[in-house]
């Protein structure tokens, strides 16, 4: 019968694994929390103003914009997450109880699988969307709340799995040199469904990009090439560049740091930079409410209106929507898929 160490200290575990746990602040300490707090401050503004546009504009009372706001949600609950993270770590670590330390570990986990399962579902709701050659998706109100739900019980799921079992409390041999009440395996599992989800949407954003170029394509050579043709794919270009290589950035780093501690990779030094990944996984969380929000004129309109009503409350901003709409016959596509 195997022993279990649930009344061991945090500082235990992290001796267990070899992790360094100071009893003061380290320069390696204080510069990831003096970059992480105004990027969670950042990261919590942006989006919330991302809802608040969402709640106050009637143009956006449509599927794509209730899972914008939901992404916000989402990577507002990160800010939150990460911001309590600056505040209990460093030395503050070894004072933690083991569910004080898991409590810490499952928010940072629900928050960013949340933002992760948003981004998979924009990119299903405008592959659907684009290929019907639609401004908005018909998806009924029923099954845009039931796919919220989904994303969240995924994301709770996979967020407080380690808490209710998953976790090495009584398995030291198996425990993770990054978490170290973590097991290794659920680290694995981790990152292997996150660039799983990546690659679905590599595919997904792909397909839309070559859909669209052959749908221009052939009306070029059946109605003459129409202006905003080339300016429309560009467009298209760009936003999903921006995406897809914002995804990369902020998020390979990590999963790779991730897979390789659950691998088990001994020759691997995954604690010089793992305060930085996590904080450059946090950052994708500011992005996209830039790549998904203000790239949209209407949604920039309302940012400003939001931002400072009592100067331009005398001001209309009648910015045309954005999506996909024709023009004399010939479909584009709004840049911010």
């Amino acid at each position: 019968m195997r022993h279990c160490f649930y009344n061991e200290s945090v500082g235990f575990f992290y001796n267990n694994s070899r992790k360094e746990l100071s009893a003061h602040w380290r320069p390696k300490d204080v510069l990831p929390v003096a970059l992480g707090l105004p990027v969670s401050a950042v990261v919590l503004l942006a989006n919330a103003l991302v809802i608040a546009a969402v709640a106050t504009n009637r143009r956006f009372h449509h599927p794509i914009y209730y899972l914008l706001a939901n992404l916000a949600a989402a990577d507002l609950f990160a800010g939150v997450a990460y911001m309590f993270l600056m505040f209990h770590t460093g030395p503050r670590t070894a004072q933690l109880s083991l569910r004080a330390w898991f409590l810490r570990q499952s928010l940072l986990d629900t928050s960013l699988t949340a933002s992760v399962v948003n981004l998979l579902a924009i990119a299903v709701e405008r592959h659907r969307t684009v290929l019907a050659m639609q401004l908005h998706s018909e998806m009924s109100a029923q099954r845009v709340v039931g796919m919220i739900f989904s994303i969240w019980a995924a994301a709770l799921l996979l967020g407080l799995i380690p808490s209710y079992g998953w976790h090495c409390l009584c398995s030291l041999e198996s425990c993770s040199r990054m978490a170290p009440l973590y097991s290794r395996s659920y680290l694995t599992f981790w990152a292997v469904s996150n660039l799983a989800v990546f690659l679905v949407m590599v595919l997904v954003y792909g397909h839309i990009f070559v859909y669209v170029r052959r749908r221009m394509a052939r009306m070029a050579r059946h109605t003459g090439a129409h202006p905003r043709h080339r300016d429309t794919v560009l467009a298209l270009v760009k936003t999903v560049t921006i995406i897809l290589g914002a995804f990369v950035v902020c998020w390979t780093p990590g999963q790779v740091l991730l897979l390789l501690d659950g691998l088990g990779c001994q020759s691997c030094d995954v604690l010089a930079v793992e305060k930085y990944v996590l904080l450059l996984a946090e950052v994708n969380s500011l992005i996209n409410a830039v790549v998904y929000s203000w790239r949209d004129g209407e949604m920039r309109s309302t940012f400003r209106r939001l931002l400072c009503f009592p100067c331009l409350r005398n001001s209309t901003y009648a910015a045309p929507q954005r999506g996909l709409h024709s023009h004399n016959g010939h479909f584009t596509v709004d840049s911010a898929i």
